[in-house]
């Protein structure tokens, strides 16, 4: 089958379903964007995934599976969104054994799905078909700014932007010791964002 790949665009608050967020993939070919409807703890796990200088005190669960899979001598090999039926998305886990090649496929959440695939940076992908059915095109003309993962309001941001460099750093370990993953990352693009001006 001709499978088309996906990158991911951003996270930000669903508009349609109150304290759920939305991820936001994007087939960069024909820019048509997939937005698939997440949980909270996934879309912590999916931030943390990509940001990966940021680790919590304790593994968060998928963190514990991808040790596991890497224990048993498995890597995860891709993702792939096969299908949407009534809004909801179906997705395989595709792992391989590394000693003699046996292929393993797991029927996931597509959540649970891509939060593994950033851990492993394994490619995702979907059908033409889910593209065609669920696909929509929108032109984000500042991704970096509007689907920023977790910066919730321009206030917190002036608020962080008041903050040394020395500060933020330590809110950060503090934050990320508290587990608070959300003003974590909140402190981590600060601090990106001012280290892009430096540099």
């Amino acid at each position: 089958m001709d499978y088309k790949q996906l990158i991911i665009r951003g996270i930000s608050y669903s508009q349609t379903q109150s304290g759920a967020y939305a991820l936001l993939l994007e087939h960069e070919e024909t820019h048509i964007k997939l937005p698939v409807v997440i949980g909270n703890f996934e879309a912590q796990s999916i931030s943390l995934g990509l940001e990966k200088d940021i680790h919590p005190p304790r593994p968060l669960t998928h963190d514990l599976f991808t040790k596991f899979i890497v224990s048993a001598n498995y890597e995860l090999v891709s993702v792939i969104i096969y299908q949407i039926v009534d809004g909801v998305f179906f997705s395989n886990i595709n792992f391989k054994n590394k000693a003699n090649d046996e292929e393993l496929i797991l029927d996931a959440r597509t959540s649970d799905a891509v939060a593994m695939a950033v851990r492993f940076d394994a490619p995702i992908f979907t059908t033409q078909q889910v593209l065609n059915e669920a696909g929509i095109l929108l032109e984000l003309e500042d991704v970096s700014k509007e689907e920023q993962p977790f910066s919730e309001t321009v206030q917190s941001e002036d608020n962080l932007k008041a903050v040394s460099m020395e500060e933020l750093q330590k809110l950060l370990d503090e934050a990320v010791k508290e587990e608070d993953f959300d003003t974590a990352l909140e402190i981590q693009e600060e601090i990106k964002r001012r280290k892009k001006k430096i540099d």
